[in-house]
């Protein structure tokens, strides 16, 4: 009797552990620039900021990434470990974008922002000009980013 129930007790906790062990969805925004609406993952931390997209092979379609820094500066974005070709906009707090650059694929060339930054939102490479989106647009729906750590 005492060895079915470790068993069933085992059984019990294996999928708690299982559910511990799988990462929490990274938390996400919705933004709209123009008519476009686009969904980004957030990265508001060191780690997130510091991962960003590397080791992924694909984006989804109006999907991206927004890095929101702790202070308004010059930042830079490059693509270390990081395979999909991406443009990047530099924001400032208001969600203006500065500027927009293109990054190729693994390329450690680091792209700045123009002037002090708050927020880099990455895209899929020439998203931006698809959309007719250029600088002094404004990315609305940042008023509901986390501050950044």
């Amino acid at each position: 009797m005492l060895r079915s129930l470790s068993i069933a007790i085992f059984v019990l906790l294996l999928p708690a552990q299982a559910c511990a062990d799988t990462p929490a969805p990274p938390p996400v925004i919705t933004l709209r620039i123009l008519d476009h609406t686009l969904t980004a993952e957030i990265a508001h931390t060191p780690a997130a900021r510091e991962k960003g997209l590397m080791h992924r092979s694909a984006l989804e379609q109006n999907r991206g990434m927004l890095f929101i820094f702790p202070t308004v500066d010059i930042y830079g974005m490059w693509m270390l470990n990081t395979a999909i070709p991406l443009s990047v906009a530099f924001l400032d707090e208001q969600g203006i974008i500065l500027n927009i650059a293109n990054m190729a694929p693994f390329s450690t060339v680091p792209h700045y922002s123009a002037k002090p930054a708050k927020y880099a939102l990455e895209m899929n490479l020439g998203w931006f000009a698809e959309k007719g989106i250029t600088v002094g647009h404004q990315a609305h729906g940042l008023d509901q980013a986390p501050v950044a750590e």
